[in-house]
């Protein structure tokens, strides 16, 4: 306690001293004298703490915004001038975290069987065994997940090994009718022919030189390739295989985890902000799902209608255009395009007429697709209007290449919603929620909502 504290509290405690010796009632002014001292030491005490609450918090709250003011301006300069360097660190951090990557892909796409495995399995099975009833779901949806698989490659390989055997047993009949055809056509025309001619001994020419000063080279590289490929596969086996390892201890702990997740949310930020964040999280999760299960649905109707339509109308190598077509349709807004040229190319080799009659049933199957597949399995899943759907996989595929073609529309979707929440609030904040529409996208009934909520949490 500081000396003027000190100073005071003795000046009131003299003024109080001359007043008890001229009060009879001796015994009851010392015990209020008593308690008025103890009253005042304490509030001296309480407004000293309070005077050095605010004179650290005058002196200290500017030494820590310059700190960190400075720590921000450090690691802008480097995020801008050693951008290389981070971007080789966080490559390495990656490829270190891709078994942990694989295996958190594996436990979230498992996770819906497993909670469907284990909630009737706590139903079904005895008091005794009710406790093991989150290993067995986990166990479950491992083997149902590998009997679909084994099933598709059981069923699709042998179908893709004989038409690949088929189209090489083709190719040179298909090259010797070319040739046939590019003769017949030649002779009707020597001018051409001559041209012809000395086109290709200039092709023979320079494929000589070629082999003399490339060949051996690149035949060299391509032996290391196959060293480097073998590695690169025995690599990949072991990362599946630690991935599954992962996805087990992550199916087995999934309610631990997402309670602690909660838990760090809830005292990092305030009630209202982490409620907001974990609706947010979600949305998130609704919107992955719902988008990814649909869109493997609507893709694996469109494949089974291909196989079937190719079979009834005598398409050459119809599982493996089948697949083909089934597989890039995953893909948004490029999916069909980026699967019929490889397809029509395969129809190509062995007849082409029937190229054309397949290029036809492509599109029509697109449209099918398009305005009455799609819509009917993936209502409301994005919200999302054609031009964003366009722009998130443009965008995500040429930052992230193929994983940015498939996760770019629900991860857009995701920011979307919430820079329409923010729009919401912004409105309700100016008093301007006339402007609400369906112009930004959104639902007008569902944004109304989502502002009067806002509104009722701001006044609380």
């Amino acid at each position: 306690m500081s000396a003027n504290t000190f100073l005071t509290i003795e000046r009131a405690s003299v003024k109080r001293m001359r007043c008890i010796l001229w009060n009879p009632w001796g015994s009851a002014a010392r015990a209020e004298y008593i308690n008025m001292e103890k009253k005042e030491i304490q509030q001296a005490a309480e407004a000293e703490k309070t005077t050095e609450k605010i004179w650290k918090r005058k002196h200290w709250h500017p030494v820590i915004s310059g700190f960190l003011i400075l720590a921000m301006a450090i690691s802008f300069f480097f995020l801008l001038f050693r951008f290389e360097d981070l971007c080789a660190k966080i490559s390495a951090l990656i490829s270190i975290l891709i078994p942990f990557i694989y295996g958190g892909v594996m436990a979230y796409m498992l996770r819906m069987p497993c909670n469907f495995f284990e909630k009737y399995l706590e139903k079904w099975l005895p008091k005794k065994l009710k406790k093991r009833a989150g290993g067995f779901a986990i166990l479950l949806s491992l083997f149902c997940a590998g009997l679909v698989l084994y099933l598709l490659i059981s069923m699709v390989v042998p179908q893709m090994a004989a038409s690949i055997s088929s189209i090489v047993t083709e190719l040179p009949g298909t090259a010797e009718r070319a040739s046939e055809w590019i003769q017949e056509l030649l002779a009707d025309n020597p001018v051409m022919e001559n041209y012809l001619q000395t086109a290709m001994e200039a092709v023979n020419t320079k494929i000589e030189a070629w082999a003399r000063k490339d060949l051996l080279p690149m035949l060299m590289s391509m032996v290391d390739g196959f060293a480097g490929t073998v590695s690169t596969v025995v690599t990949f086996l072991f990362n599946i295989f630690i991935g599954m390892v992962v996805c087990i201890y992550v199916l087995g702990s999934r309610k631990l985890f997402a309670r602690q997740a909660k838990a760090v949310v809830y005292s990092i930020f305030r009630p209202r902000w982490a409620e907001a964040i974990l609706n947010e999280v979600n949305y998130a999760d609704k919107m992955f799902v719902g988008f990814f299960s649909g869109k493997i649905l609507d893709s694996a109707i469109i494949g089974l209608i291909c196989y079937i339509f190719s079979l009834i109308l005598g398409f050459p190598n119809a599982m493996l255009v089948s697949v083909i077509v089934g597989v890039t349709n995953i893909i948004p807004y490029f999916g069909p395009y980026i699967g019929a040229v490889p397809s029509a190319l395969l129809i190509l080799i062995v007849d082409p007429i029937k190229c054309i009659w397949f290029l036809v049933f492509i599109i029509v199957l697109q449209q099918f697709d398009g305005n009455i597949l799609g819509p009917r399995l993936l209502a409301n899943s994005t919200g999302l209007s054609g031009f964003w759907v366009l722009f998130s996989v443009t965008v995500f595929s040429g930052v992230f290449g193929f994983v940015g073609i498939l996760i770019g529309v629900p991860v857009f979707a995701v920011i979307y919603d919430l820079i329409r929440k923010l729009v919401v609030m912004g409105l309700r904040r100016n008093h301007k929620l006339e402007l609400l529409g369906t112009d930004h996208g959104g639902n007008e009934r569902q944004d109304r909502r989502q502002a009067e909520k806002t509104g009722m949490d701001t006044e609380t």
